[in-house]
């Protein structure tokens, strides 16, 4: 009996020793590696010893795969003699046959072993290293520099012969993951780094913003034709004017219709012709070709493209050809740093608080400039670009004033308990209108919706 126990306690320890080594390489494998060098910058001992420890990730998880199959093997092999002779026994003094009573002893031994080892040593560990990655590595990462030193050199022999089977399949061996980040992750790991403190919040939002802008179009940010201020057979003197009444300081120039957009003219160019001939001298003479680019150009190669202009604006025409807006420099630079408050700001950008919860915006302002707003993720939609497209499609017609509708969002500052980002909704009503289209629209954020999203929606 007193061998059956001492054996009983040493399953416990391998049962342990089991759930040790499926912390590791679970921990190791979802710890921020980022984080770990944070915490190692600031003097934390641990984090870079944890560091040194990632940096062969590979070898670290060999052994973590020789301690869970080692231990797991040892287990099976003292489960007879150790929980089966305590059962067999307890059966015997009920007076039940040796034969049946060993029978029934292993079987429950097996069953009781197989669930311990399940629980215990492979998925606690597993869901809580998930959870809590940073304190479990941290947690795991002294025993298991112990083991690799006691075990390091059959570890390195296993490994070695793993990585000459890999390679004669063709595959090269590496000894830490890929580091290489989808722009989803790297957005998520800003997000994240700005709600835990370990980056400035605005350093989060620009880091977001310049990572989530190579993904937008022309279209995404261009001022609509509707909006804009068109020359045609105006003079030099008419742009001053122009200028002064408006605030901008450049315009397209348009030939016979408006979809025939012959030149831009800035400002200065109407300066430098002589006073007295300013009245008489057509804007089209002064004019510099314009720069036609199309609406689904991403912004990436369209910064380029405007940096090298004169005046830093493209005319953006659709796929027919027809003119659909204009795009300035200033338009995709606000993309990166936000609004850029002066007295050229287009009136659609604007947008003042009623509350904590709610906005008045122009209606030509995009769902995603609204998310930005509002500190919610307002999912993209591919039909419409504008909340007034938007609450034109929700009722199937144009747009009157009291039209409302409600859009799904995603809360990422306000977390449920498995740090999943929160649901929201968020409400629009068309304030007024303007040439058939929502020129004001009213935003109201409803929170009393705790259900977590499901990141794989």
């Amino acid at each position: 009996m007193a061998i059956a126990l001492t054996l009983t306690l040493a399953l416990i320890l391998l049962i342990s020793a089991n759930a040790l080594f499926v912390a590791v390489e679970f921990g190791f494998l979802t710890v921020n590696r980022d984080d770990v060098r944070a915490a190692g910058s600031e003097g934390d001992r641990i984090a870079t010893t944890l560091d040194g420890s990632l940096a062969r990730t590979s070898t670290n998880l060999s052994g973590a795969q020789l301690g869970i199959t080692v231990s797991s093997l040892l287990a099976g092999y003292l489960t007879g003699p150790s929980v089966g002779e305590l059962i067999t026994g307890a059966l015997g003094v009920s007076g039940m046959s040796e034969p049946a009573a060993r029978g029934i002893a292993m079987t429950v031994a097996f069953v009781v072993v197989t669930f311990l080892q399940m629980v215990f040593g492979e998925l606690v560990p597993k869901n809580w290293a998930i959870a809590a990655p940073m304190r479990v590595a941290r947690l795991v990462v002294i025993p298991q520099r112990i083991f690799m030193a006691v075990f390091g050199w059959l570890v390195t022999g296993l490994n070695t012969t793993a990585n000459v089977v890999l390679r004669l399949l063709g595959f090269t061996p590496q000894e830490e993951p890929g580091e290489a980040r989808s722009p989803e992750e790297l957005r998520a790991s800003a997000a994240r780094s700005g709600r835990q403190g370990a980056m400035d919040p605005h350093t989060a939002e620009l880091v977001i913003r310049s990572i989530s802008f190579g993904e937008h179009r022309a279209a995404d940010v261009m001022v609509p034709r509707p909006l804009v201020t068109f020359l045609r057979d105006h003079t030099a003197q008419d742009l001053l004017d122009t200028v002064a009444a408006t605030g901008r300081s450049r315009f397209p120039v348009l030939g016979a219709t408006v979809d025939e957009v012959v030149g831009v003219v800035h400002y200065r160019q109407a300066l430098a012709v002589p006073v007295d001939e300013r009245a008489r001298t057509p804007v089209r003479e002064i004019a510099t070709e314009a720069t036609v680019v199309s609406e689904v150009m991403t912004l990436d190669p369209l910064m380029r493209l405007l940096r090298q202009t004169d005046l830093q604006m493209a005319v953006v025409v659709d796929e027919f050809g027809g003119t659909a807006g204009i795009v300035t420099l200033e338009d995709l630079v606000e993309e990166i740093v936000g609004e850029i408050d002066d007295e050229q700001d287009r009136a659609s950008r604007t947008h003042e608080w009623v509350d904590d919860d709610t906005v008045l915006v122009g209606g030509m302002m995009r769902p995603d400039e609204l998310g930005a707003i509002l500190r919610l993720e307002i999912p993209p939609v591919e039909t419409v670009s504008t909340l007034s497209g938007l609450l034109s499609e929700a009722v199937d017609r144009l747009p009157r004033v009291g039209d409302e509708t409600e859009l799904d969002a995603h809360d990422h500052e306000n977390r449920d308990d498995d740090d999943l980002p929160t649901r929201a909704r968020v409400r629009l009503r068309v304030e007024s209108l303007r040439a058939h289209r929502a020129e004001q629209v009213r935003a109201t954020v409803l929170r009393d919706e705790p259900e977590a999203v499901d990141p794989d929606e």
